[in-house]
């Protein structure tokens, strides 16, 4: 029973510690130009300290939040691949902006091809109004 509390605990004061280190992170938002979107896309990430999944939970063609436990240092080039609802695989890399061990990290984009900015831009749209955007261009 006494486990049970435990980890009851841990899980409220994780949530409790997710809450805090975003509201923290508001004043980083404020300096942000573009609109952020809440997004719940599956991700992969590799870094100096290995490769993770991991869920974005916000987006915008300037960045992303990424929820995961994987450790980062500040100013890390991390390489992201983010799994569209059609099923592509979008490739990008970023700077870690901000970090809020264990529950993840802000990521700015950074040398991104204009294919890949195209292709973020048109997601973007999609979340925007789905049915009047196009996703991607599937090849026939």
């Amino acid at each position: 029973m006494a486990a049970i509390l435990l980890e009851s605990t841990r899980v409220r004061n994780l949530h409790g510690l997710n809450w805090f280190l975003r509201s923290r992170n508001k004043r980083m938002s404020e300096r942000r130009t573009g609109k952020r979107w809440d997004v719940s896309l599956d991700a992969v990430w590799d870094g100096k300290s290995g490769n993770y999944t991991a869920r974005i939970s916000d987006l915008s063609d300037g960045g992303c939040y990424v929820d995961s436990l994987g450790g980062v240092t500040m100013g890390e080039i991390v390489n992201l691949r983010l799994q569209l609802p059609n099923g592509e695989w979008l490739s990008l890399s970023g700077e870690v902006a901000h970090h809020n061990p264990p529950v993840g990290f802000g990521l700015r984009f950074v040398d991104l091809s204009e294919e890949q900015l195209e292709t973020l831009r048109s997601f973007i749209e999609y979340l925007k109004d789905p049915s009047a955007a196009t996703l991607i261009k599937q090849e026939s």
